[in-house]
C-alpha cells in the first residue's frame, strides 16, 4: 500500500529498485577459489549435514512457570527462534514452526530437529520480531497460526506486506528502518532495528525488495542483541556505541560457506562480531535445525568450542528448549555430541 512504499523509498538504504547493504564487502570475506554449491547439493544434503538421530531437547514449560531471578532468560527453540524474557516481558524472535524452509511443498530444506514445544504451548508474548523475509526466518504456517492472536510484530521495512497478506492486522505491524525504535505498549521494552549485511527476497524476482535488520531488545535493566542474518561488518562497533552495552548476543553461526562469506557470519566471524559488540555472553543461533550449507551439522558448535577460550568469548550453549540465564550459566557441555553418535 502507498504509505508502506513511501517509507521504503524514503529510506537511505533504498537505491533504484531495492534495498542495498550500506558498506562494500570487506576484503577477504568471500573466498572466490571455492566453487559455488550446485542446486542438487543444496536440495539433497549428503554426508554429515544432518545428525543421525534427533538432538536432545527438553520441555521448557516447567522453567517458564517461574520468573528468572536475574531478570534475563533465553530459551532457544531451534534455528533463529528464541523466546527472550527481558525484565518481566517476553519477546519471540523469528518464529519458525514449519517443516520446511522452502517455497515448495515436499522440496527444499526439511527440518531435521523438531521444535521442543508446540506453538500453542508457548506462553503469551509481548512482541514478535522478524529480522527479514527469508523462508527460514519468516514462516508462512507459523504466521498464519499467529494471525489469531493480538501480539504486535516488529520487523524490517517492507516485510509487513507479507504479514498483512497472511492475515496479520495492519495495526499489529511495526516496520523499522535501521536505527529506528518502537516502544512496545504497556511494557518497559523498546525494540530497535540496526544494520546487518545480508539480502532479502522469497522469489528470484523479489530480491532485495524488503529490508533486513539486526534487532535490539532493551528493557529497563537488560538488553539483548539479535543478529538476524548477516555477514561481518564494522557496523557492529557502531551498534555497540549507540545501542549497547548488551547482556546477551544471539549471533548466527551456521549455514555459512566460504564463497558466500559476506552474507553469513559462521563461527569465526561471529566471534569477531562479538568482540565488536563488547564480548557479551554469546548464544549461537541459526544451526542445529536445517541443513542450509555444505558444512557438517555440528561444525559451527565444535568450532565455537575450540575458538572461544582464545577469544575470551563467554559461550551460552543450552540444549534446545533449555531456559538459561546468561548471568548464571555454567561451562558449556557439548550436549550435541549425543546426536553425532551412530
Amino acid at each position: 500500500h502507498g504509505a508502506r512504499l513511501e517509507r521504503m523509498h524514503a529510506s537511505p538504504l533504498w537505491l533504484d529498485h531495492g534495498f542495498r547493504n550500506r558498506h562494500p564487502i570487506a576484503a577477504g570475506l568471500r573466498d572466490g577459489s571455492v566453487p559455488m554449491p550446485s542446486l542438487r547439493d543444496m536440495l539433497w544434503p549428503g554426508g554429515r549435514r544432518v545428525p543421525r538421530a534427533p538432538l536432545p531437547s527438553i520441555d521448557p514449560r516447567p522453567a517458564w512457570l517461574h520468573a528468572p531471578q536475574s531478570g534475563l532468560r533465553a530459551t532457544w527453540l531451534g534455528h533463529s527462534t528464541v523466546l527472550l524474557e527481558v525484565d518481566g516481558w517476553r519477546v519471540l524472535t523469528d518464529p519458525v514452526w514449519g517443516r520446511r524452509a522452502s517455497p515448495l511443498i515436499g522440496v527444499g530444506p526439511k527440518r531435521f530437529q523438531p521444535v521442543p514445544i508446540a506453538l500453542h504451548d508457548v506462553p503469551a508474548v509481548d512482541a514478535i520480531v522478524i529480522s527479514h523475509d527469508h523462508y527460514d526466518h519468516l514462516d508462512y504456517p507459523t504466521i498464519k497460526a499467529l494471525a489469531r492472536s493480538s501480539v504486535p510484530f516488529v520487523t524490517s521495512l517492507g516485510v509487513g506486506a507479507h504479514l498483512q497478506g497472511w492475515g496479520i492486522a495492519p495495526e499489529r505491524i511495526h516496520e523499522l528502518d535501521w536505527w529506528e525504535s518502537w516502544a512496545v505498549p504497556n511494557t518497559g521494552i523498546t525494540i530497535t532495528a540496526a544494520p546487518s549485511q545480508h539480502f532479502s527476497g522469497r522469489t528470484l524476482k523479489t530480491r532485495n525488495s524488503t529490508l533486513w535488520s539486526s534487532l535490539v531488545v532493551r528493557g529497563p535493566r537488560h538488553a539483548v542483541f539479535f543478529s538476524g542474518d548477516t555477514g561481518l561488518s564494522g557496523e557492529y562497533a557502531a551498534i555497540r556505541q549507540h545501542l549497547g552495552p548488551f547482556d546477551l548476543a544471539l549471533l548466527e553461526v551456521g549455514a555459512y560457506y566460504p564463497a558466500w562469506g559476506d552474507m553469513h557470519l559462521g563461527p569465526d566471524h561471529a566471534l569477531e562480531a562479538l568482540a565488536l559488540l563488547g564480548n557479551p555472553p554469546l548464544l549461537p543461533v541459526h544451526w542445529g535445525t536445517f541443513a542450509l550449507a555444505m558444512h557438517d551439522w555440528d561444525q559451527p558448535a565444535e568450532r565455537l568450542l575450540e575458538l572461544a577460550p582464545h577469544a575470551g568469548a563467554p559461550l551460552v550453549m543450552p540444549r534446545l528448549g533449555e531456559a538459561v540465564q546468561p548471568a548464571h550459566t555454567e561451562r558449556v557441555q557439548p550436549w550435541w555430541r549425543q546426536g553425532a553418535a551412530p
